[in-house]
């Protein structure tokens, strides 16, 4: 039995310890942290899944950013523990989040993943749609949440409009 919880404040040191195990610590000099630094998250998606003792099994966190001037919602990092891994925690928060999303008016997502992975949650590729270097175009992947929501929509992915450098 699981609990699906909201991030709070209290969780931070073992979400960054999870995402250390899963990820490695040198994680954060990945590209899609610089679109994170000095933004707030989006709190209400940013969720924690615990066993029925309390103990910590998977995370997924998503933060605001821009393409083109419009809302983005970018998806990750999404950790499983490695002794949870196959029980298919991952796709349950990763639909739970998303369905949430919908209902809160968000109308795209963005992330930087595996598409065989991604493409059963209805993420594809994204053309003209640039992560910040060193990302592989192939690797930029999009699900609109709203029908058409990603047409039209290109250009590089920024930092949501009012955060800090």
């Amino acid at each position: 039995m699981y609990r699906l919880e909201e991030e709070t404040e209290a969780d931070w040191w073992e979400v960054e310890a999870l995402y250390d195990l899963c990820f490695a610590p040198g994680r954060t000099a990945l590209s899609s942290y610089r679109l994170r630094g000095g933004v707030a998250k989006v709190r209400e998606l940013c969720h924690v899944l615990r066993d029925g003792e309390g103990v910590l099994a998977a995370v997924i966190r998503y933060w605001p950013v821009e393409v083109a001037g419009r809302r983005v919602l970018l998806l990750g990092p999404v950790a499983v523990h490695p002794t949870r891994q196959g029980e298919g925690l991952g796709g349950l928060l990763i639909r739970e989040s998303l369905a949430e999303a919908r209902r809160l008016g968000w109308e795209r997502v963005l992330l930087v993943g595996d598409a065989p992975y991604y493409r059963r949650f209805g993420f594809r590729k994204l053309d003209g749609v640039e992560m910040p270097p060193p990302t592989n175009p192939e690797r930029v992947l999009g699900l609109a949440l709203k029908s058409g929501a990603w047409e039209g929509v290109a250009g590089p992915v920024e930092k949501a409009k009012g955060a800090a450098d």
